[in-house]
């Protein structure tokens, strides 16, 4: 197997996790009510562990050690999905990202579990119950707030609208595709989205929130191979101030 195709697979998964981890963890004392504080807190320090999980992987085939990956790298060396890097905006906003991604992130877990790279299907089936867990999260609040208020259901409604082209950005083929569905490696993007599309709709068709007709929504794509927004610098840039004081120190 193609080794730089499974790094290509591996860097796309660590740096979603790592880059919405972060983003995550700016809602801890800033959550609408105190069990959403602690909850964005948790599934924050879940996806940081994901995503050293596989830059152990990507170090065990001659990668930079994982603090080296996550913090001396600027944003075109990236490969996160242009979603996971926007701010956080307002909790309908994060909400739905959330909703998005992890409905998302779960398919692709249970479908590496069965991968042929038996490195990536242990770490794949020792974390999906993480993300499964991360799953009902966000399931059960778009349920309850998506039916509950007018300003709510149309807060979300606009949130919606507004992230469904970088979500669908998280599909993004990769330049090994074809390579990594023939050897067994990964289903592939395809089969996931369609995938995805059938959960959220089917949790969407119990609120009052509509999925945008995707016929007439460009995907924003681009992050898989260093095209980002202008928020992933600054992002990059904090993330990695402390490290960056004395990259050598021990904790």
């Amino acid at each position: 197997m193609n080794e730089h195709a499974i790094k290509d697979l591996l860097y796309k998964l660590a740096d979603d996790q790592l880059i919405l981890g972060h983003r995550n963890s700016e809602w801890t004392g800033f959550g609408p009510i105190l069990e959403e504080d602690i909850a964005f807190s948790s599934m924050a320090q879940d996806k940081i562990g994901h995503s050293l999980a596989f830059y152990t992987l990507l170090q065990e085939l001659g990668e930079a050690d994982p603090d080296t990956v996550a913090f001396t790298r600027n944003a075109n060396q990236f490969h996160n999905s242009q979603l996971v890097e926007l701010p956080n905006g307002e909790y309908d906003f994060s909400l739905i990202r959330h909703f998005l991604y992890d409905n998302a992130e779960i398919i692709r877990f249970e479908m590496l579990s069965q991968s042929g790279y038996e490195p990536i299907a242990k770490v794949a089936t020792k974390l999906k119950g993480e993300v499964k867990y991360h799953v009902l999260h966000a399931n059960t609040w778009i349920k309850n707030l998506g039916s509950s208020t007018e300003e709510a259901i149309l807060r979300l409604q606009s949130s919606l609208n507004e992230a469904l082209p970088f979500a669908l950005g998280m599909f993004e083929h990769s330049r090994y595709e074809q390579e990594l569905v023939d050897a067994g490696i990964y289903g592939g993007e395809e089969a996931v989205k369609a995938e995805w599309l059938q959960r959220i709709q089917a949790v969407l068709e119990k609120t009052s929130l509509k999925l945008p007709d995707l016929e007439t929504l460009t995907p924003k794509v681009g992050g898989r191979y260093g095209e980002h927004t202008e928020h992933l610098q600054p992002l990059l840039d904090e993330m990695s101030e402390v490290f960056k004081i004395d990259p050598t120190a021990e904790w």
